[in-house]
C-alpha cells in the first residue's frame, strides 16, 4: 500500500513537473525570442504551440526509450481524444464556440490528414518504423511553414503578452524548465507503470486516461480560461494545433529514435480518435460554431468511449 501511494505521488509530482516545466520554458524561449525581434505571432505559432505540447513530448520519447510503447501512442493518442471530446466540450457547454473559415478550411483538413497518416502506418507494418517518423517531422515542417504563411498579413500579437525578462533569467527559465519536463516525463512513466501493474490495468488503459489527462492540462486550462474570457475562437485553434503537433511532432521523433510496435488497441483508438475529428468537423460547419448541445454531446461520447476502454 505504501509502496502504491509512493508511486501516485511520483505520478502527481511528474504532472506538476510537466506542467510547470513547459510554463517556465515557454517564458524563457518567447522572451529570448523577442529580444531578438521573432514577430508575437510567429512565437505563437512555434515556441508556446510547441510548448505546451512538451509534456506529451516527455512523456512519448521516454516511453519508447523505455521500451514502454504502448504507453507512447496511447498518451499522445488519448491527449488528441480528450483535448478533442473533452476540451473543446466543455469550452462549447460553457459557451458556443466559434470556429474561423481558416479552420475549418485548413486546421480541420490537416488533422484528418494527420490522422488518415497515422492509421495508415500503423496498419502497414503493424510498427511506427523510423522511415514513417521521418515522413510525419516532414508533414510537422510544411504545416508549420504553412502556418507562418497564414500569418503573414495578419495583425501581430500584443507583444505585451511576452514577459520582460532578463536575457540571464530567459536562459535560466529555458534550462530549468527543460530540466523539469525531462525528469517530470520519467516520473510520470514511473508512477504510471507500477499503478497499472498494482491495479491490474494495461499501460495502454493508463495511456489513454490518466497519462492523458495530465498531459492535456495545458491545453484545458488554456482552453477554460479562454471560454470564460469570452475569447472561445481561441480554443478551436489551440486544440487542433496541439492535436498536429502531437501526432507529426512527437511521434515523429519518438519513432524516429526508437521504432514503435503498434497493438490492436492502439488501431481501434486511432480510429476513434479520426472519427472524432470528423463529427466535430461536422458540428464546426453547421453555423461555424459548435454549440452547447453538441458540446455536451462531445462529453457524453468522450465518457461512453472512457467506459469502452475500461471494460475492453
Amino acid at each position: 500500500m505504501m509502496e502504491l501511494l509512493k508511486n501516485i505521488l511520483i505520478l502527481v509530482l511528474g504532472f506538476i513537473l510537466l506542467i510547470k516545466g513547459a510554463d517556465f520554458f515557454v517564458d524563457g524561449a518567447s522572451c529570448v525570442a523577442k529580444r531578438f525581434n521573432v514577430p508575437g505571432l510567429i512565437i505563437g505559432l512555434t515556441v508556446v504551440a510547441m510548448g505546451t505540447s512538451l509534456p506529451e513530448l516527455s512523456v512519448s520519447v521516454t516511453s519508447s526509450l523505455a521500451g514502454e510503447n504502448s504507453l507512447a501512442v496511447s498518451n499522445v493518442v488519448g491527449s488528441n481524444i480528450f483535448n478533442v471530446m473533452a476540451i473543446l466540450g466543455i469550452t462549447a457547454a460553457l459557451k458556443p464556440v466559434p470556429v474561423s473559415k481558416s479552420a475549418l478550411k485548413t486546421d480541420f483538413p490537416f488533422n484528418l490528414l494527420c490522422g488518415a497518416v497515422l492509421l495508415l502506418a500503423c496498419l502497414i507494418g503493424g510498427e511506427l518504423s523510423r522511415a514513417d517518423g521521418i515522413i510525419m517531422l516532414i508533414i510537422f515542417v510544411i504545416f508549420l511553414m504553412n502556418s507562418i504563411l497564414r500569418a503573414k498579413g495578419q495583425d501581430p500579437d500584443d507583444e505585451n503578452t511576452v514577459r520582460d525578462i532578463s536575457l540571464f533569467l530567459s536562459v535560466v527559465f529555458i534550462v530549468g524548465g527543460a530540466m523539469a519536463v525531462k525528469f517530470g516525463g520519467d516520473f510520470v512513466i514511473q508512477g504510471a507503470s507500477f499503478i497499472a501493474h498494482a491495479a491490474g490495468m494495461s499501460k495502454t488503459l493508463i495511456g489513454l486516461t490518466i497519462v492523458a489527462f495530465g498531459t492535456s492540462l495545458p491545453e484545458l486550462v488554456t482552453s477554460v480560461v479562454a471560454a470564460r474570457k469570452g475569447q472561445t475562437d481561441m480554443a478551436v485553434g489551440n486544440i487542433l494545433g496541439s492535436n498536429i503537433f502531437n501526432i507529426v511532432f512527437i511521434l515523429g521523433i519518438a519513432s524516429t529514435i526508437s521504432p514503435i510496435l503498434i497493438i490492436t488497441e492502439n488501431v481501434i483508438d486511432i480510429v476513434f480518435m479520426t472519427g472524432c475529428i470528423i463529427l466535430v468537423f461536422v458540428f464546426a460547419l453547421s453555423g461555424r460554431k459548435i454549440n452547447r448541445i453538441e458540446g455536451a454531446a462531445m462529453l457524453l461520447s468522450y465518457a461512453g468511449y472512457v467506459g469502452y476502454i475500461c471494460i475492453r
